[in-house]
């Protein structure tokens, strides 16, 4: 009488033990290769600071929307940032920002 019961727990604790080693066994997702950009806006003047703590490089670049029709969006050129550099990027407007944002290329 005391079997069944004791290959239904022997079932489930060798379930848990097979969930487990399967879900420790499945890769875990790829960290991003991406710099770290932070973004300053005083007045009219924009500044990045990136910081690449990862071994590839990567490119950034710096966009900058102006809040006038009048006043043009303005693009930094895209510098490559080596693994453990810094890079300074800046960009202004005549008047105002309405926003400004780093992109990431590889390589």
């Amino acid at each position: 009488m005391r079997f069944p019961f004791r290959r239904a727990a022997l079932t489930v604790v060798l379930g848990a033990v097979a969930l487990t080693a399967v879900t420790a066994a499945a890769p875990s997702p790829e960290p991003a290769r991406e710099a770290e950009c932070h973004t300053r806006v005083r007045g009219s003047h924009v500044t990045a600071r990136c910081y690449n703590g990862n071994a590839t490089t990567d490119r950034v670049q710096l966009h900058v929307s102006c809040a006038h029709w009048w006043d043009p969006a303005m693009d930094t050129a895209a510098v490559a940032v080596g693994p453990a550099a810094r890079v300074v990027l800046t960009q202004r407007c005549w008047l105002q920002v309405r926003r400004a944002w780093v992109t990431h290329t590889p390589g």
